[in-house]
């Protein structure tokens, strides 16, 4: 499978614009601020059905218009998705040969574009919540009934702060607390478990480039015992203090004695490895999941990666459908493999 075609209308700065696709590698080259990263954004968006940027989705649509649409062609197949901007929210519609579509049918008529960025980093270097979100959005992809309650666990989870926070009377609290407490580990549970079974495949798949990686699971692990023996202690503060919202994930290297703890004492270029390591599994995942070859997406890779990674990318860009942004035409005589440029 391999996209042909896409156009593009009030999509962030890409007011109406139509592009082609090679089936091997298509660059996209521009200086920045031209609008290579919102095309890219585009071809994600419209094979993933979510952008990778926005904290909100109306961010995707051209300011001062109420109306964006994504439409191509992919193997024969006519898919489009509509933004639509309604007060306070964004309506989204997918199509199928112009037949309405839920956004799971959607997904799975075609391939999923998997995304390579020197932002990504972040995964290492930032708060257990990015690691958390990056985790979550990974495993939602696959696994609607993860999505669905992880959704749950959090909007219960916000009810159940709300008591926390205004209670006035033990008794009354506690009664409250019965039905929130039992909805919020049958959620969580399920949310650890899957979280579990991904880290699992990591850490049985640790090599990249001769190196070898692995990834702590710190489970903070939800229960009706556990909430009970904490009761006083959430009192005081007035908010749920255990479960999935806690969890965080160490990676680490292997060395020739120990593992290092890539956080703490990785180099940058280490922790840039680390990053190949998930990306490079998201592809092999995908794969053996679905026995489909995923879109290959690389923003702006080669100017922040050092040698190994550059190598391991190009590798990539041989066997799938790829598409890179670039400030740099050298960039051009890296592979020797069939190629279309768009000049922004």
């Amino acid at each position: 499978m391999f996209l042909k075609h896409l156009k593009l209308i009030n999509f962030r700065n890409l007011k109406k614009s139509e592009f082609s696709f090679s089936q091997n590698l298509t660059v996209i080259i521009g200086e920045n601020a031209r609008g290579k990263t919102n095309l890219l954004e585009a071809l994600y968006f419209f094979i993933n059905g979510t952008g990778f940027r926005e904290s909100r989705e109306d961010e995707l649509i051209e300011f001062d218009e109420k109306e964006s649409s994504v439409e191509g062609s992919f193997n024969g197949l006519n898919l489009k998705i509509v933004l639509l901007k309604k007060e306070n929210k964004v309506e989204k519609k997918y199509y199928i040969n112009k037949v309405k579509k839920r956004h799971i049918q959607y997904l799975t008529e075609q391939s999923k574009a998997i995304l390579f960025s020197p932002e990504q980093l972040k995964i290492i270097t930032d708060s257990p919540d990015v690691r958390r979100s990056y985790f979550d959005k990974q495993i939602s992809f696959y696994d609607f009934e993860y999505k669905k309650k992880l959704s749950n666990y959090e909007n219960a989870l916000r009810r159940r702060n709300k008591i926390l926070e205004f209670h006035k009377d033990e008794n009354k609290l506690k009664e409250e607390l019965v039905f929130w407490n039992a909805y919020l580990v049958k959620q969580g549970v399920y949310v650890t478990k899957k979280r579990e079974e991904y880290i699992t495949y990591l850490n049985n798949n640790p090599k990249v480039a001769n190196r070898d990686f692995m990834v702590e699971y710190k489970k903070n692990e939800l229960s009706e015992i556990r909430l009970e023996e904490l009761f006083e202690q959430e009192k005081k503060w007035r908010r749920t203090v255990i479960g999935p919202q806690k969890d965080d994930f160490q990676f680490f290297l292997k060395s020739k004695i120990d593992y290092k703890n890539i956080h703490h004492f990785g180099s940058r270029s280490e922790q840039r490895m680390v990053i190949m390591w998930l990306k490079l599994n998201e592809v092999k995942f995908y794969e053996e999941k679905f026995q489909k070859k995923p879109i290959i997406l690389l923003d702006d890779v080669f100017s922040e990666f050092d040698t190994p990674n550059k190598k391991l990318i190009l590798s990539l860009v041989k066997k799938y459908q790829s598409v890179v942004t670039t400030t740099e035409k050298d960039i051009l005589k890296m592979t020797d493999v069939e190629k279309k440029v768009i000049e922004l």
